[in-house]
């Protein structure tokens, strides 16, 4: 439904878009993510028609937005970042006008203004000017003007930008609904968000790209080894507890385990220092199949990375040496749990990544 092929911009003296290739298929929601400049807007312009490419070539529904820009902006519907309303027009009369300049027939416009109203959430602000509106209704009316003449692919610059809570919720909700019905684009800088709505993300940076898949596919691909959030009791200076992992991980390593051991202090009050936290993952580090652990900001909380490419069975004895080891250590396990990779770490990992190795070059 939209596909752009070595796509590049320049322009006022530097490129904004570099040899952009990606596909968005029919009836998909894709995510677009880039940091700041990354050319997420310059690229939505050139699909939408507002300007032209210096290279490459742009289809939307196999037509082009400059050869063809009436068929192209046809079908389309376009929420910019920053939506050109006109104050001194009521909500319903702003709509109804776009509703003529899309050529909506006229017998079609009183519904399709109602139908738009109704999915955005406007009913109640219908009759006030679009200028005495908050930010978030006006955010929501440059929706509702997206959706008249129900185009079959939609573009989205920051949808739920200046809305609330409760609003950014129904929103997204909206969004979800029209995945089949329209194909759509959407930009944010929300990461959440486009974890809950997308089905696929593109990843750009200073013009180029750098990923596109499932957000699953994508942190499968970077966290090659299975990841568990542990956590562990870990009594403060307890003499008992610090010997047994002192003794264990002298065992597999023949020395003991720095800051591990120490004179008891009084009573576990369940905090740990961060001597005995990196003793114990020094301890965990030694069970076959432990790839890292890493400490996090909790008490007695870590990061345990298992070797890739482990089966299901492989990664259940892991975690059972693990449980063995703490026990023989006498720290109880309050969590192991898988780890969620959220979109945000993706995004953080590929863009410093793609930067690394431009500075690199």
């Amino acid at each position: 439904m939209i596909q752009l092929e070595h796509v590049s911009k320049q322009y006022a003296g530097r490129t904004a878009v570099e040899d952009l290739t990606f596909t968005v298929e029919e009836g998909e929601v894709v995510g677009f993510l880039g940091p700041n400049g990354a050319g997420k807007t310059t690229t939505m312009r050139m699909i939408t028609g507002y300007m032209p490419p210096s290279d490459g070539r742009i289809r939307v529904a196999g037509f082009d937005p400059i050869e063809d820009p009436f068929e192209v902006k046809r079908r389309i519907g376009y929420l910019p970042e920053n939506p050109p309303l006109y104050g001194d027009m009521t909500v319903s009369g702003y709509l109804y006008f776009v509703a003529e300049l899309k050529r909506v027939s006229r017998d079609r416009r009183r519904a399709e203004v109602a139908r738009a109203i109704e999915r955005t959430g406007l009913t109640e602000v219908s009759g006030r000017l679009v200028g005495h509106l908050s930010r978030g209704f006006r955010q929501r009316v440059g929706l509702a003007q997206a959706l008249i003449g129900d185009p079959p692919v939609l573009i989205f610059d920051e949808p739920t930008v200046g809305l609330d809570p409760q609003q950014i919720v129904e929103i997204r909700q909206l969004i979800k609904n029209l995945a089949g019905e329209h194909t759509v684009l959407l930009s944010s800088h929300i990461l959440p968000e486009v974890q809950a709505i997308c089905q696929r993300v593109i990843i750009i940076n200073k013009g180029r790209l750098v990923a596109q898949d499932r957000p699953e596919a994508l942190a499968e691909r970077l966290h090659a080894g299975a990841e568990f959030r542990l956590r562990v009791r870990m009594p403060r200076g307890a003499g008992a507890a610090g010997q047994a992992t002192a003794e264990a991980a002298g065992e597999a390593t023949g020395e003991a385990a720095a800051g591990v051991t120490g004179e008891a202090t009084g009573e576990a009050t369940g905090e740990a220092t961060a001597e005995e936290a990196a003793g114990v993952a020094r301890l965990l580090r030694q069970v076959n199949g432990v790839r890292d652990v890493v400490p996090e900001g909790a008490a007695g909380a870590f990061r345990l990375i298992l070797d890739p490419g482990l089966a299901v069975e492989q990664s259940e004895e892991v975690r059972e040496r693990v449980f063995y080891e703490l026990a023989r250590a006498r720290y109880p396990i309050i969590e192991l749990s898988p780890a969620r990779v959220s979109l945000e770490d993706v995004f953080v990992q590929l863009v410093t990544e793609e930067q690394a190795g431009g500075e690199g070059a």
